[in-house]
């Protein structure tokens, strides 16, 4: 029989873990701006980022630690109005000419057009695996939570908890895939004048300037990589939410939203890109889309 202080204990770390699970970080405590200056902000306690671009530079903020696997979800709420030619950005990525990136960049676009939802995989240094959305509602309207869940299996991007994306290991044709890298997690905003609006024919009015994007509720359930070592696989640093993540794949509900979207938000999808690939589709595109 187990003693009351040994079973207060097991209750005081049964709920620090859960609290750790839903309760999102401060940009204070979880990162620090990476650049921009005045342009980022850190408000209410820690609890708002503030990211703005103006015809100078743009702004960034970075997580302090880096990460290998786990769930990442972060709202946002975009720039209004005339955001042509601006980039937003929430992502993971790690360092090197080799690194590996997970990417959701927000394409702005003239008043009244929508936004372009941009997302990429990078291994090994090598990207061209962009798929672009246009969702069922306004990005900048309100905030609205984005989540990349990474595991050894899948990477999967979420919109609102609703799977816009997945991106399986196919290693075993010869795919690269990330899951050696420990990344970092950055959120942006930058000039993307030259491409990112209509393929940079749309300019930006930097009369409208200063564009911003507000970031809040930020919640990290993932494993801290630290010299070599990983924080998971330890009851006492490992939430629940985390462990989760680290088997993840979708349901057949999940799998239904994530067709729905595809048929009916999908702008582009390198992997129908043929005109691109004119020797043949990257191999990936040829497998099966769900994990079994």
């Amino acid at each position: 029989m187990s003693s009351p202080s040994s079973s207060v204990m097991l209750l005081v770390l049964m709920l620090t873990a859960l609290l750790k699970a839903a309760s999102a970080e401060t940009f204070h405590r979880a990162g620090q701006i990476s650049f921009g200056n005045e342009l980022a902000n850190i408000l209410n306690g820690g609890k708002l980022l503030t990211l703005s671009l103006d015809n100078s530079t743009g702004s960034g903020y970075q997580s302090t630690n880096t990460y290998l696997f786990g769930r990442f979800d972060m709202n946002i709420k975009l720039v209004p109005g005339n955001s042509a030619g601006t980039v937003a950005t929430f992502y993971l990525s790690s360092q090197g000419a080799n690194h590996d990136e997970i990417d959701f960049e927000f394409l702005g676009n003239a008043s009244g057009q929508p936004y372009t939802i941009h997302t990429n995989i990078y291994s090994q240094g090598v990207g061209n695996r962009e798929q672009q959305f246009r969702v069922w509602f306004d990005l900048t309207a309100a905030f609205h939570k984005y989540t990349v869940i990474w595991n050894p299996q899948l990477i999967i991007l979420m919109v609102d908890d609703t799977p816009i994306r997945v991106f399986n290991n196919n290693e075993a044709i010869g795919v690269p895939f990330p899951n050696s890298q420990a990344m970092t997690v950055y959120a942006t905003i930058w000039d993307g004048e030259t491409w990112a609006t209509e393929g940079g024919r749309i300019p930006t009015d930097w009369t409208q300037a200063p564009f911003t994007a507000s970031y809040e509720s930020f919640v990290i359930n993932a494993c801290e990589y630290s010299s070599g070592s990983s924080s998971c696989g330890s009851s006492e640093t490992t939430n629940s939410v985390t462990e989760a993540s680290l088997t993840q794949s979708l349901d057949s509900e999940e799998q239904e939203k994530l067709l729905w979207v595809q048929e009916n938000c999908m702008i582009y999808n390198y992997c129908t890109d043929y005109e691109r690939f004119p020797q043949g589709l990257p191999p990936e595109c040829n497998q099966p889309y769900y994990l079994q």
